[in-house]
């Protein structure tokens, strides 16, 4: 497979696990310092493939990692053992893995949640199980897994051996080696020094209003950039994500409310370095096993500590090289300074690129690519057609339009400059001085201050794209394509920015509007700013519309078109129905 010598905590584990016997045994190490394969090739050695019973079970506190894990061990034995691995996870069909545990299984990969339901159903049975790992341990306690775990090890023979692997030592892990291990063999591997050379830290300070369009101009900046960025919560995963897919830039969102599909999809186009930034939860990104990452960049630090070693453990794998930056307001200086002490690093300020910078690299990185695209062979057709078009242009003034094209998508992020002062870094007097800036409570989306938005009750399950959303709201209610932006199209509605210029009479262009299923199309202003529905309508009462009828109720109709299914033909003679995309609803006034 192309490994030629042991990382450190492989070189002491491999040996003391292949005794096997009934020894227990605990492995500290940092995230991405080959523990798979510390615990996985003496796993797979011990491991009986003439015995039909599951004899080993690994726990892990992702589905991503629980399938990376399970990966990992089919590729170390293909060639060496004829074993049946089988991983178990939540977000799945349960049938499924139901019947593929009927097949004799040597070695089982679960998720705790899981385990415990194909338990209770009688599904699997550990009571042949010789070997328990307990993979990145401290997380699965982050995570409240700790009543699970102990009642699913209850399930298993006393005489196991019970293998603990984690990045972290804390009292709580210590406190279930006491109770489920005797007289564990402890190896420990201190990575701080090779991380500190690996991995340069960086942070920036500047306003929470501003992070995501100070990340705009990194992108820009570094179109090579192949990076993590970790957020806190789901929500703002999502919204962080929204926003810059809706302007362009080649990213995707892993959390916890994905479908599992949606989170392999993800993974796939990530690996195949198909995005420039993959944007997620600390949960959702445990189990993330590429070693090219250029970037490691924290929307927010965590609370712990140690979650920022995790986090910024993603780069600087496998040898290479890579930075952690981490997005600051001028309150968060003194975590900077703890994070330094703790872990003996030391942060470099950054500034985040001028506007006038960017424009620069943009207009490089465009003449760059200009240059170098390949003529398709039906370009001299085509020229041929559209040539009258532009035979009173000089090449200057094509050129000139070309630039002007490319200007108007940097307008979004030219907003001067971002950088706070450096002296604001752990000043009591800054710290009072961005009012908005109150944590979580105080972000919001970054809104230009002459925008508005709205709320239609229409989304994916009525076959809409962000294509068909514009086409649809620009052609009902006359406002320019321009004037609408920052779309974001959820399952049973979406929202989007309206100019401040529309706004007058613009919800009234929807009234009596219906899909051809009879579903009322209701568009509301939001007072809240939040792309996930959290805001509240001008109307009142929330969720409800101006008769007083639910808004979200686009996922029941019966009489929706799919999307892509025919032209959208108006249907009704009306002077604003549908739109003409190939991907819109059909409506008319009732």
């Amino acid at each position: 497979m192309g490994f030629t010598s042991p990382t450190p905590i492989q070189e002491k584990s491999i040996p003391l696990l292949l005794k096997g016997g009934k020894s227990d045994f605990i492995g500290l190490a940092q995230t991405g310092t080959g523990k798979t394969a510390a615990f996985g090739l003496p796993l797979i050695d011990l491991v009986d493939s003439d015995n039909k019973a599951t004899q080993a079970l690994i726990m892990a506190p992702t589905r991503e990692l629980g399938q990376q894990t399970a990966k990992q061990l089919v590729d170390f034995s293909s060639n060496y053992k004829q074993l049946n691995v089988e991983v178990v996870y939540g977000g799945a069909a349960i049938t499924n893995q139901i019947k593929a545990l009927k097949r004799p299984t040597q070695i089982v990969v679960a998720t705790p949640g899981r385990l415990l339901d194909l338990i209770r159903r009688k599904a699997i049975r550990l009571d042949d199980v010789k070997f328990v790992v307990l993979d990145e341990a401290d997380e699965m306690l982050n995570m409240g897994f700790k009543e699970d775990i102990d009642e699913i090890l209850s399930y298993t023979r006393e005489d196991r051996s019970t293998w603990l692997f984690s990045a972290t030592m804390p009292a709580d892990i210590r406190r279930i080696t006491k109770k489920y291990m005797t007289y564990p063999v402890e190896v420990a591997v201190n990575t701080e020094s090779k991380t500190n050379t690996d991995i340069t830290h960086q942070y920036i300070v500047t306003k929470n209003d501003d992070k995501v369009t100070a990340l705009r101009r990194f992108l820009d900046i570094q179109p090579e950039m192949k990076g993590i960025m970790f957020c806190r919560t789901k929500r703002e995963t999502q919204e962080i994500t929204d926003n810059l897919g809706q302007l362009g830039y080649e990213v995707e969102a892993l959390h916890g409310d994905l479908s599992q599909a949606q989170r392999d999809a993800a993974m796939r186009r990530f690996k195949a370095r198909n995005m420039q930034l993959l944007i997620a939860t600390d949960v959702a990104a445990r189990g993330i096993d590429v070693n090219d990452l250029t970037h490691v960049l924290h929307h927010k630090i965590p609370d712990q500590l140690e979650a920022y070693t995790h986090r910024s453990g993603r780069t600087g794998r496998a040898g290479n090289k890579g930075i952690s930056i981490a997005f600051i307001n001028n309150r968060e200086g003194r975590k900077i300074s703890d994070i330094e002490r703790k872990n003996n690093i030391k942060f470099e300020k950054i500034e985040v690129p001028k506007a006038s910078e960017l424009k620069k690299v943009r207009l490089e990185n465009w003449v760059k690519i200009t240059l170098a695209m390949p003529i398709d062979e039906e370009a001299e057709e085509t020229l041929t057609a559209l040539l009258p078009h532009f035979e009173a242009l000089t090449k200057e003034d094509l050129l000139k339009r070309m630039i002007s094209q490319e200007l108007k998508q940097l307008k979004g992020s030219d907003k001067g400059d971002l950088n706070m002062s450096a002296d604001s870094r752990g000043s009591r007097d800054n710290d009072r001085g961005d009012r908005r800036d109150r944590g979580d409570r105080g972000e919001r989306r970054e809104f230009d201050s002459n925008r508005n938005r709205y709320f239609i009750n229409l989304g994916k399950n009525d076959g809409l794209s962000k294509v068909d959303l514009l086409e649809f709201v620009s052609e009902v209610s006359g406002a320019k394509k321009s004037h609408i932006n920052d779309i974001a199209v959820q399952d049973k509605r979406s929202f989007f920015n309206l100019d401040e210029s529309q706004v007058k009479g613009f919800e009234d262009k929807f009234e009596g509007l219906e899909l051809e299923s009879g579903h009322a199309i209701r568009v509301n202003q939001e007072t809240g700013g939040s792309s996930s529905g959290g805001g509240r309508s001008r109307s009142g009462g929330g969720d409800r519309g101006r008769s007083g009828r639910s808004n979200f109720g686009g996922g029941s109709g019966g009489g929706r078109r799919p999307k892509g299914a025919g032209g959208g033909r108006r249907s009704g003679g009306s002077s604003s129905s549908g739109p003409r995309s190939s991907g819109g609803p059909r409506s008319r006034r009732r």
